[in-house]
């Protein structure tokens, strides 16, 4: 297999932060290219049927993006074990993930076509963005940074033979797809229309729902229209994307911006540490969730103080709150809370395999899982999914609706949600104690034990992690370390 680790002396290396493609990293373009890329990605009918029934991107925005991040991260490690690794995960994601569009078409993950075509797209955007934001790249540095994106390729699928070998062939190839093979699908039009409005926000900001409604309100059809702007002419012309006036000048003004960054000192952005902190809930062990926690609450009594001394017109007074209608207690859930927030995991409205799989995939990347643990917990959401679609489904359209969960109101403590309460304790006690420790805890749940977990030597055991976790999944219960596990965006 030719991964492109082997240089010669005084030869920039291909993978390691001394590659072309990690420099992008830490650079604001690379976000606006991302989003790019991924739209033109989601435009490959494979991909794009992939996506709309497997993908929490919707749902989960900021979670995919943390989860997509460090896996790109450990694709470029300069230690070929630590890719080696990570393209084996990544290849057992996705030949778990197959079917067919709502055309009849068959899709494959694993399709060394549609993946090559994802690597195409990063390595394009990447071209792109140096060139609208007045960087262009000379022709030494796109082929050096062509042969990265070719190895990383190579270390996903065994080789890069998919892509073409030299760089002008490559252009060819990928006006060709563009030209012939990318679609307008429903995935592509949910990132460009419906994302971008819907934003939930992320864990470090969900207290502060108004602040972030207004900022979206703003930002949102920005972005949606710099991306259209930026996307190629054929393909535009092809799905019918409308490109309002001015906003060829707003993109290049944005990248432009963007890249204005690189004049500030080395180490100011730092996109790991922005994603880390944008995943910290304020409940989180961790000074930045502390320090931002305080902020939000200083920020809420200020625009609460805004209120009382601007009130709108026709308004008495700021009147009392109304208890949401759907609440069923402290610290519970309604059915309809539960199946949106926890069960649906794609947001698609149903409750079906895709969304069990999407739990699973996530416990096992915060676990950092190898075979055999992630299958066995993967067969044991398989198992409940079965049954739950048994006692569930009464219609037999192989799904669940919010209607019929709601109306069964199960139990959901069955055998097989127990099965995986005992299985997910198993892989998250790596030192085989028969305890979960503190440190084993954090790395499931990213903080340390809460004050009102029962403890008597800070060690978690399987009962009450069981019970916990019984008692979150039948009972709807909230404030739990679960609750973020699985809810946050």
């Amino acid at each position: 297999m030719t991964t492109g680790t082997t240089t010669t002396a005084g030869e920039t290396p291909l993978f390691g932060p001394e590659s072309q493609f990690r420099a992008f990293f830490d650079d604001p373009r690379w976000a606006l290219a991302m989003i790019r890329a991924t739209v033109l990605e989601a435009a490959h009918p494979q991909i794009g049927a992939a996506l709309a029934d497997n993908s929490t991107f919707i749902t989960h925005p900021w979670r995919r993006l943390r989860n997509t991040f460090l896996s790109m991260l450990r694709m470029f490690d300069a230690d070929p074990a630590v890719r080696e690794r990570e393209a084996a995960r990544l290849n057992r994601l996705h030949a778990r993930m197959s079917g067919s569009d709502p055309r009849g078409r068959a899709y494959d993950a694993t399709d060394r076509a549609a993946r090559a075509w994802v690597v195409a797209t990063l390595f394009e955007s990447a071209v792109t963005m140096c060139r609208l934001s007045g960087q262009p790249l000379d022709q030494d540095t796109m082929e050096r940074m062509y042969a990265e994106y070719r190895a990383f390729l190579a270390a996903l699928d065994g080789d890069a033979g998919a892509l073409p070998e030299e760089l002008n062939d490559f252009w060819r190839y990928y006006d060709r797809v563009v030209e012939d093979e990318l679609e307008n699908t429903e995935a592509a039009r949910v990132i460009l229309y419906r994302l971008f409005d819907h934003l939930p926000a992320p864990a470090l900001l969900d207290g502060m729902p108004t602040l972030w409604a207004a900022g979206r309100a703003v930002v949102g059809p920005l972005l949606g229209a710099i991306t259209v702007a930026s996307l190629p002419e054929p393909y535009r012309r092809k799905a019918g994307l409308p490109e309002m006036p001015g906003t060829s000048t707003l993109m290049q003004g944005a990248y432009l911006t963007a890249g204005l960054t690189r004049f500030l000192p080395e180490g100011w952005i730092n996109a790991e540490t922005i994603i880390e902190t944008l995943s910290l809930s304020p409940e989180r062990d961790d000074p930045r969730a502390r320090t931002v926690a305080a902020l939000c609450t200083r920020m809420k009594r200020a625009s609460a103080l805004l209120r009382l001394l601007t009130p709108l017109g026709g308004d008495t007074g700021p009147g009392p709150v109304p208890a949401p209608s759907t609440a069923t207690g402290e610290g519970r859930r309604s059915a309809e809370e539960f199946f949106r927030q926890v069960l649906d995991q794609t947001g698609d409205g149903h409750l079906d395999w895709p969304d069990l799989a999407a739990m699973a995939r996530e416990l096992a990347t915060r676990l950092d899982l190898d075979e055999p643990e992630e299958t066995r917990l993967y067969d044991a959401f398989a198992a409940w999914w079965r049954e739950l679609q048994a006692a569930l489904d009464t219609d037999g359209d192989g799904r669940v609706s919010a209607d019929e969960y709601a109306a069964a109101v199960p139990s959901l403590a069955g055998p097989a949600l127990i099965r995986v309460a005992e299985v997910l304790f198993d892989v998250t006690d790596k030192d085989g104690s028969g305890t979960i420790d503190a440190d084993e805890h954090r790395t499931l749940f990213r903080t340390a034990f809460h004050r009102d977990l029962t403890t008597t030597d800070a060690t978690y055991g399987r009962s009450a992690f069981v019970g916990d976790f019984l008692s979150f999944m039948s009972g709807r219960r909230t404030n739990t370390p679960y609750d973020p596990l699985l809810t946050d965006a």
